[in-house]
Formats: C-alpha cells, structure tokens, sequence
C-alpha cells in the first residue's frame, strides 16, 4: 500500500518538489559553491573593517568614563577592549566612523546576493545530519538574522537620525557581538572551503568529481552568467558607494550623496552654512535661552565661577580647525574655531597642574546626550575649546551659540552646544 501511495505519477513526490526543502525548488543557475566563495570573501574582508570600525566607534564615546555617555548599561566583559580615545589626528573619528557607515551600506548588495546564494540551505532537511552540521545551520541562522538586524538598524538610523533614541546604541552594539561571534563560526567552518573552491580556478561550473551542493540539480535556462551576476553586484556596490560617501566631503561630493542624509538640509551659504547634528528647535533652546542673561557656570576645587559671553570673549582667545563627525557617518571639513581653551577654564576651576576630565552640561531641554564627560587628554589637548565664533563669525544658534564645545577625534555629540556649566574632576 505504502509502494502505491509512492509509486510512480503519485502527487506526493510531485507536491513535495515544489517546496522549498527540495533541491529542485531552487533552480538558478547562477548558484554555486564558487559564487558563493567569491562573495563571501568581500564580506570576510567588509564585515571586519566594520566589526573594527564599530568597536572604535564605541570606544570614542568613552563609555566607561561615566554613565552619561553609556548608553550601553550592563556590558560587562564586552568593554574589556575599550581605552582612551585620543585627541589625535583630529580627523581620526571622521575617518573610522565614514568607513563605517560608507563601507556598510556599499555591502548592502554584496550580502543581499550572498544571502540570496545560500538561501536553499536555510531549508535543507534533515535539520541536522551530524554535530558538525547542527554548528553549521545555527551559525547560519545567528548569521543571517544577525546581519539583516544590523545592517537594517543601522540603515535606518543613518536615514532617519535618532529613531532608535537612547535603544540605538544597546541595539547595535549586542547584536553587533552576536553577528561577529555567529560569522566568526560560519568562517572558520566554510574557510577553508572556500579558499580550495577558488584555487580551483573556476567560476563558470565544478571541477570534475566536484560535489557542487548549491547547485541546482536541473537548472532553468541561464539569463546571465555567474560572473555576470559578480558584476552586476559590483555595480550595485559602486553605485551605493558613489551616492553615499559624499556626505563626508564639501563641494561637489556632498551634492552626489542622494541617498544619505548630510545631516539635515542644507544650512545655507556663509561662515556657519556648514552641516548640524541636531537644530535648537528640535532640543527645546530658544533665543531667551541664550540671550544677555546666559552664563556660563565653571565648578572645580575653586568653587562656582559664572562668567558672561562678554568675559569670556575677554579672556586669551585661541583657534583650531576641527572637523565635526556623527556617527550617522556624515562630516564637515575642517572649520576654524576660535574660543578659550579648555585647559585655561579648568586653571580658573582650581586645577593648575595637569586639569582633569570635565562633566559639560548643555541648556537643551530635550534630546540625547544633555550631559557628557571629556578625558582628561581631551580637557588639555590645546585644540580643544569653548567655542565662540566659527569661520571669523559669532555661531549661529543652531551651531550652539553662545558657546559650543569643539574637541578634536571626538564623535559629534560629544562637541556639546548650548553649554551651561563645566565642571571639572566630576566624572
């Protein structure tokens, strides 16, 4: 009875090769363990720069200096990396942060095809035919669903700008070490694999004897060869590459960059038409907030000081030409800023020798980051200022007039506008 449900022309074995789990559902011909191996290769090469460039990232917010800049509570072992990010070069953010954000989102097809290429083993049965293969289809798993969480996140908050306040940094960080831990499993079990794959110097097809389990065992009529499917990946990642990284670059550059914010819109002409991170309205300032009854409250061993814009114009001036970077990946060239150093305020706070780090707080009444920490290096570093004017110009209250923080390598958010109080040795 079994032999006749079974038999020949019996619709089970027919029903069961147009699901997924069969190896005839799938029937491109583009697939192939040689496909594959090139891409992953790229991606080997692109998810470590990124893996890298992101640990950095978290490292130039000084996340264990104090709880205002952790946005990332309870990360035990995980911050067994982090050090004093330090002040120089002064375009060092700029860099880490535009590989970052530009390297990932040219990857974007470069995933999309390898994910696309090894889809039918995500359906494959049995499940697991060995302990080996068992490891093989969990790291597989973790991998996909741990890049497409990253790489989506991470889009939008490029896109979007805050859309994941104060969860943006939590998120993207575990899942972060999640997706590196699962690729770093996938690697080491399909390496090897792939190195012998394409020493055998093919693409178009397998090597006699070859097992090729990609491969469809009755694939459809070719409409583009697999090295045509390589260029047109290719293609895809330069385009991405070409409307996105010039969002780190002034001019023409800029212009090109279509598909990824510059921050918000353009500014406008003159000394301050230059990109913003976040404008006076979104964070609640307003003109009476900074206006002739502003100070500026220094604390330290000294006491409270409470200086006016007028005394602090008074006192020694000094300029740096600083970038400023965010971590949605867009940057400024570099301006000239002119203000009071740092270092001179925290002499007035008590600390003539050798000035300590500095809690900055912000007159913003809403918004991420009201209060951040600065090392100590940063405090002395002589490029790092209470910024006055930008460009030969007083800042424009979207700039953080009356006064603005400007450190150098330090990620965007951390060159706090508005600011009310300093107060040194409080971390």
């Amino acid at each position: 009875m079994g032999d006749r449900r079974f038999g020949k022309g019996s619709p089970r074995p027919a029903l069961l090769e147009r699901l997924p789990s069969s190896p005839g559902f799938w029937r491109s011909p583009v697939r192939g363990v040689r496909f594959t191996a090139v891409l992953g290769l790229v991606l080997l090469a692109g998810l470590t720069l990124l893996f890298v460039t992101g640990l950095l990232s978290y490292a130039a917010y000084n996340p264990d200096l104090a709880p205002v800049n952790d946005k990332t509570p309870g990360k035990g072992l995980l911050g067994f990396y982090l050090f004093a990010w330090p002040t120089g070069p002064h375009w060092l953010y700029r860099l880490t942060q535009g590989l970052h954000v530009t390297v990932g989102i040219a990857l974007v097809p470069v995933l999309l095809a390898k994910l696309w290429s090894v889809i039918p083993k995500l359906f494959a049965l049995p499940p697991a035919r060995s302990v080996g293969h068992a490891l093989e289809r969990v790291s597989l798993l973790l991998l996909v669903g741990g890049a497409l969480f990253e790489f989506i996140t991470g889009l939008l908050n490029i896109q979007l700008e805050y859309l994941f306040p104060g969860s943006f940094y939590p998120l993207h960080f575990y899942g972060a070490w999640v997706f590196f831990a699962a690729f770093l499993a996938h690697t080491g079990l399909k390496l090897p694999r792939a190195v012998r794959v394409l020493r055998g110097g093919r693409l178009e097809g397998s090597a006699p004897g070859e097992v090729d389990e990609l491969a469809s065992p009755a694939p459809a009529a070719p409409t583009v060869s697999r090295r045509g499917a390589l260029a047109m990946v290719g293609g895809g990642s330069l385009l991405l590459l070409i409307t996105s990284a010039g969002r780190s670059f002034d001019g023409p550059a800029r212009q090109m960059a279509l598909l990824t914010p510059r921050g918000v819109a353009e500014p406008g002409p003159g000394p301050n038409g230059f990109q913003i991170n976040k404008t006076a309205a979104a964070v609640g300032v307003t003109a009476a907030d900074t206006g002739k009854g502003w100070r500026l409250t220094v604390g330290g061993p000294a006491g409270e000081i409470r200086l006016s814009r007028e005394q602090l114009l008074a006192m020694d001036q000094y300029s740096a030409a600083l970038p400023i970077a965010c971590v949605e990946g867009w940057a400024t060239s570099d301006q000239w800023w002119r203000g009071v150093r740092l270092s001179d305020l925290a002499v007035l706070a008590g600390y003539r020798d050798r000035p300590p780090g500095v809690l900055v707080e912000s007159v913003q009444r809403r918004g991420a980051f009201r209060k951040v920490a600065l090392r100590d290096n940063q405090v002395r570093d002589p490029r790092s200022l209470l910024a006055l004017q930008v460009n030969g110009e007083e800042l424009s209250l979207d700039h953080g007039y009356p006064a603005r923080i400007i450190v150098p390598a330090a990620p965007g958010v951390l060159n706090t506008k508005w600011v009310a109080r300093l107060t040194f040795g409080e971390l």
